[in-house]
């Protein structure tokens, strides 16, 4: 190990036996996430209070004996959630807010609310399957910063094409975090062993998450815009040193040391770095000028709902 320590040095350890002599973090954050996750779910249900706002109109609470926690009727809401109404008013992700009634926070707030239940367990589920894994191999600074800005650059994706609808959900950062796996597995090649099947499992499980998301009711622009940025973002925060600099105690003292990083990851890092602060700047001008997504680009609505004779995307 070099003598460089990080900010996040105190809350990690030493692996039990490393040949590379790497460190290992504890993770907290993602836990903590989960925890403020499924704190905010527990309050919009208490602001929800299905009993006494529920006009009947399209049934009865369920789970009545959960009081003013108590679901919407599953006409409603099938995730077993609450209203749309109280999604907007606790930070969901409207467009008119955000761009006419200035309040773009709703593009940080809307990524810790859940439309139900269901949405709050797949999510969560998820989080805890891949953040945990890379927090310990990475540390809380770089898995939070992917994690939230990612969150953010799905949001921004979402918001320009997506004007009609609220949205809210962590989905956008929980791709960015499989982006971001993805860029790590490439532009840390020389260390992994097995490196074929390790990319086609990726590749595999983000094809098959993003086909999900071609269905009705799924913010699929969240999806990707999270990916995109988490992408981009591991090839800023995940770099590694190569296999060869890691070995370097293996060799002879007088032996020649290999550079700690290679060129082709340098280059990953700059042309990485300019796309973010060109993507988000357009994207962020783009919004708050009121522009719609899908007058510059006629086919991308297909990216989020295929229309179908099964159901419609209207």
């Amino acid at each position: 190990m070099s003598n460089y320590r990080d900010p996040e040095s105190r809350g990690r350890h030493k692996r039990g036996s490393s040949s590379s002599g790497e460190t290992q973090w504890v993770s907290w954050l993602v836990p903590l996430i989960v925890v403020a996750n499924v704190a905010m779910f527990i309050v919009i249900m208490y602001q929800n209070d299905c009993p006494k706002k529920n006009n009947g109109v399209r049934g009865d609470c369920v789970a009545k004996f959960l009081k003013r926690f108590s679901f919407q009727p599953l006409k409603e809401n099938p995730l077993f959630g609450p209203s749309s109404s109280a999604l907007e008013k606790l930070g969901a992700l409207e467009w008119n807010k955000v761009v006419h009634g200035d309040q773009g926070w709703r593009l940080f707030t809307c990524v810790w609310l859940h439309a139900g239940v269901i949405h709050l367990l797949a999510n969560m589920l998820s989080l805890v399957f891949i953040g945990i894994r890379l927090e310990q191999q990475f540390g809380f600074v770089r898995v939070g910063a992917i994690y939230l800005l990612s969150g953010f650059g799905g949001s921004i994706l979402s918001a320009l094409f997506i004007q009609r609808n609220i949205s809210v959900g962590a989905s956008g950062a929980l791709f960015g975090l499989l982006g971001a796996m993805l860029s790590e597995l490439l532009t840390n090649w020389t260390i992994y062993a097995n490196k074929a099947a390790a990319l086609i499992t990726l590749v595999v499980i983000i094809l098959i998450n993003l086909a999900v998301g071609i269905l009705p009711h799924v913010d699929n622009f969240a999806h990707i815009g999270g990916f995109l940025s988490g992408f981009f973002l591991g090839f800023v925060f995940l770099i590694r040193p190569q296999f060869g600099w890691l070995e370097r105690q293996h060799l002879p003292v007088d032996a020649r040391l290999t550079s700690k990083h290679t060129v082709y990851q340098y280059i990953f890092l700059v042309v990485s770095l300019i796309l973010l602060i060109v993507g988000f700047t357009i994207g962020l001008v783009m919004l708050f000028r009121g522009e719609n997504g899908n007058d510059h680009c006629s086919w991308c609505h297909n990216l989020s709902c295929v229309h179908t004779s099964r159901w419609k995307c209207d």
